[in-house]
């Protein structure tokens, strides 16, 4: 491709797909796409950048799902940094356009100058010889000069530096994509985070409730003891389970303490804010939705194949802008002003010219840079298919784990009625004296797994979803619809 020199002149470009016009645009668009996850805790997924602006305020912050999303898109480091990258893309697009309007300048001078005639090899003997009378030209002669001048240059006929132009301007949409496609991430990252920690407070509470049934159970293990009628086993039995209990307790708070700290850390937030969070774990049937719906989505809204698709738009603007290196250039200069001695008299004087460039031995080089073009083309026109074709795959995946996840929620509900069911009867029983501890202790530790269990599918289903609209392109806008809410 191509890029200009300060002069308007076209040269070889540097890097694919993009022009470099001036060469520091190209370096400011040719980044890595944006992480498709960001960060941490229970969600599994990995910590891509962030960057804390906030202090921490006294007692817990209130924090709300929404208010996290929007905290992460205006706090999180990847998306400052897009940000400032469009800005920097839209300046270096200015100075291509520069290249294409008249250039004007005005300069002005005065000076004194003195000169020693004899130090040059001018000599009073010298002006004699040639008939001047002696004393007519001194050996030291002083000048006072001013100047004032207007420059102005246009050039007239310059394909290739229009053609540059025309590619930089489209590179600014390859940039914004990259900046939608970090909000999307944002989005994606911040609300598993939140949903993340949603699940550990359903678990803390849940162990919880867990540990007040099982000091009762205890409690009444030690009564029966006591009135002779139950035995020690049971009695180790409800004790063992309470501890048992009380370290799933240790474990969920220490879970929801990290996952509040990798929240922070995403949202803007310093670690050692505390955050109460107000929304519910959101849960809701999504309509099913079609592949080949969400597979055209998905094309037309996902912003890493809109980026790719805007370079490769620059690149075939860049290729013409090779191509027509070949043709003539015309470039008008001129200048008009005035000279004169200081205090003297003065007269204008001006110069115009028009420069018309015609390449003849450069061959080699044109040919050589319209391989280079035609190799960015292909590469990013087979990116191009391998994305389309990775949408798709990860549509399918996406939408598998959408659906699995939701038979999941359903079966896990009904164990958690099924296994509070049992231990009811399991309890009457120990009650009424016809079992001991040890079946309640069985049916206390299956409940307690078919709760956790259903935590974690709600949690996964939520997850699917919001992978589906990252999928599909549509995560910042519609995570509300997509999640239920």
């Amino acid at each position: 491709m191509l890029a200009l020199t300060s002069a308007g002149t076209a040269v070889a470009q540097k890097d694919a797909g993009l022009p470099t016009a001036p060469s520091a645009l190209m370096s400011t668009l040719r980044k890595e796409p944006a992480d498709r996850a960001f960060a941490g805790g229970q969600s599994g997924v990995r910590l891509a950048g962030n960057v804390t602006v906030e202090t921490a305020t006294p007692g817990a912050l209130p924090l709300g799902f929404d208010d996290a999303i929007q905290r992460g898109l205006a706090h999180n480091l990847r998306v400052l940094l897009a940000n400032q990258t469009e800005r920097s893309v839209r300046g270096q697009i200015s100075t291509v356009f520069f290249a294409l309007l008249p250039n004007m300048t005005a300069t002005g001078y005065t000076n004194a100058t003195e000169v020693n005639l004899a130090a040059l090899g001018f000599k009073p003997s010298s002006f004699t010889k040639l008939g001047l009378p002696a004393g007519t030209v001194h050996e030291i002669v002083k000048v006072d000069t001013t100047n004032a001048q207007l420059n102005a240059n246009q050039v007239l006929f310059n394909l290739p530096d229009f053609y540059l132009y025309l590619a930089a301007k489209k590179a600014a949409n390859v940039v914004a994509m990259n900046t939608l496609n970090e909000r999307g991430g944002v989005v994606d990252a911040v609300g598993t985070q939140y949903l993340a920690a949603l699940a550990d407070e359903a678990q803390i509470a849940n162990a919880q409730a867990l540990e007040k049934a099982d000091e009762e159970l205890l409690r009444h293990a030690t009564l029966m003891h006591d009135a002779g009628v139950g035995t020690n086993l049971d009695e180790l039995r409800a004790r063992v389970q309470l501890q048992n209990e009380q370290q799933a307790l240790v474990r969920a708070q220490n879970a929801f303490a990290k996952d509040k700290i990798a929240l922070n850390r995403l949202i803007g937030l310093p670690a050692e804010q505390e955050l109460t969070l107000t929304d519910a774990v959101p849960y809701a049937d999504l309509a099913e939705i079609p592949l080949e719906q969400a597979r055209a989505l998905g094309y037309e809204r996902r912003k890493d194949l809109l980026g790719l698709e805007a370079q490769m738009e620059v690149a075939e603007r860049s290729t013409k802008a090779v191509k027509y290196e070949r043709m003539p250039s015309l470039v008008f200069s001129g200048d008009y002003g005035v000279i004169g001695l200081t205090h003297g008299s003065y007269h204008g004087d001006f110069t115009a010219q028009g420069v018309l460039k015609i390449p003849i031995f450069e061959e080699a080089r044109f040919r050589g840079e319209s391989q280079v073009a035609a190799a960015q083309q292909i590469g990013l026109r087979h990116q191009i298919e391998s994305l389309r074709v990775s949408i798709d795959a990860e549509i399918r995946s996406s939408r598998l784990d959408v659906e699995s996840s939701a038979e999941e929620v359903k079966v896990a509900r009904s164990n958690v009625e099924l296994a509070t069911e049992a231990l009811g009867d399991t309890r009457d029983r120990y009650a009424a004296g016809v079992d001991d501890l040890l079946p309640v202790v069985q049916a206390q530790a299956a409940l307690e797994q078919a709760q956790s269990r259903l935590i974690a599918t709600e949690f996964q289903f939520n997850r699917a979803k919001l992978t589906l609209a990252r999928n599909t392109g549509v995560v910042e806008t519609q995570y509300k619809q997509y999640l239920g809410r």
